[in-house]
């Protein structure tokens, strides 16, 4: 089978319907999704990511592979964190960036990231989209090309083609079929389950009322104030709010029940907020933000509201984003991430190799380690 690889600046310039064949029920690849963060001004070279998307097609013009590839020019967004890589580049007298990353930006969610079409043979068209990375980096002097966050498939074929692999540990949930949140308690140690169970009731106890709206529910005044709970939140941590109220606007359109917003309201008052994002299995968490504190609301509104959600929904999975050993409490336990990385210096390759699998024995060894302080009890454990 004979493939052409183009290279494309902006989504746009690929079929919408054919690129969502592609993506299946993952709602971070939709072409939707990545379209306003091209068009809504989330990207661009201000933010350091500039789209360069592969799309592999066959003789007769099939789309059967793509790629959400961008050249970055700071590391910001990834959460595979690399600094330590660019210091290292610049002590050497060398440039770390450009690079080509292919990832969802500002979005540490595990998905696939070598889109083939159903039905196509994976291996050749994975095979081209690897090799048109490469050639792209090698003709923009990029210092190389990482594959974050990637499907456990993708994970093991990366690697089987030499690729060292980095190891990350996020925190997920997981669906055993429970009936009701009062059944998904009822595997916790008693300590735990008071625990939760008193959280659920301070928020109850200060008069806060939540409420889950899909986003063609929601109207402009209820996105914009969740949206600048978003902004609220990265400001207070000194942090970059890349994502703009338009960005909102428009998913909330476009993507319908797959953008889940909970919202806390205290007096009839919007007071806080959490913004998930649904795929076909999964419940994604991202941002949350508020314009009051209130006793373990985070808690309520992030996680607990997100698990109730799940289990009426029947989804199998809750990720309620990066970091957070707190969670583990709460039932999110200590969960695998990884990334691939392809290195273009030669005199990089070998200490980059060394170095993942050193990390990768440390982080493996604190993930069993994490799993220690699971809630569940021994004979209840997932």
């Amino acid at each position: 089978m004979t493939l052409t690889v183009s290279v494309h600046a902006a989504i746009s310039e690929i079929d919408r319907a054919q690129w969502n064949a592609l993506a299946g029920g993952d709602p971070f690849l939709q072409y939707e999704f990545l379209s306003a963060l091209e068009t809504r001004q989330c990207l661009g070279r201000v933010n350091g990511w500039l789209p360069v998307h592969l799309a592999a097609r066959n003789a007769a013009g099939e789309l059967l592979g793509a790629c959400p590839l961008y050249v970055k020019t700071n590391s910001y967004g990834e959460f595979v964190f690399d600094w330590g890589w660019e210091a290292a580049w610049r002590r050497a007298g060398l440039n770390y960036y450009p690079k080509l990353v292919c990832a969802i930006p500002y979005t540490p969610a595990t998905g696939r990231r070598l889109l083939v079409a159903e039905g196509a043979d994976a291996e050749t068209v994975r095979a081209a989209l690897v090799e048109q990375a490469l050639a792209l980096a090698q003709e923009l002097k990029c210092s190389g090309v990482h594959w974050l966050f990637t499907a456990d498939d993708e994970t093991a074929w990366l690697e089987a083609r030499g690729l060292p692999l980095r190891l990350g540990c996020q925190y997920h949930w997981r669906n055993r079929g429970y009936r009701d949140f009062e059944d998904f308690l009822d595997g916790f140690v008693s300590k735990k389950r008071k625990n939760l169970r008193q959280e659920r009731r301070r928020v109850r106890d200060q008069g806060v009322e939540l409420d889950v709206v899909h986003g063609h529910q929601a109207d402009e005044a209820l996105l914009a104030t969740m949206h600048g709970f978003y902004v609220d939140t990265f400001e207070k941590h000194a942090g970059w709010a890349t994502l703009t109220r338009d960005f909102f606007f428009e998913i909330a359109q476009t993507m319908g029940e797959r953008l889940v917003l909970v919202v806390a309201k205290h007096g009839g008052r919007a007071v806080a907020g959490a913004i998930n994002f649904r795929g076909d299995d999964t419940l994604y968490g991202r941002y949350w933000g508020c314009a009051a504190d209130f006793h373990s609301l985070h808690f309520e509104a992030c996680y607990y509201q997100g698990i109730d959600y799940c289990i009426r929904e029947g989804l199998a999975r809750y990720e309620p984003g990066a970091q957070g050993e707190h969670k583990i409490s709460r039932g999110f336990l200590p969960t695998r991430t990884w990334s691939a990385h392809w290195i273009a210096e030669g005199g990089f390759v070998e200490p980059v190799k060394d170095f993942c699998q050193r990390e990768r024995v440390a982080m493996q060894q604190r993930c069993d380690e994490l799993h220690a302080l699971s809630p569940f009890r021994e004979d209840d454990r997932p």
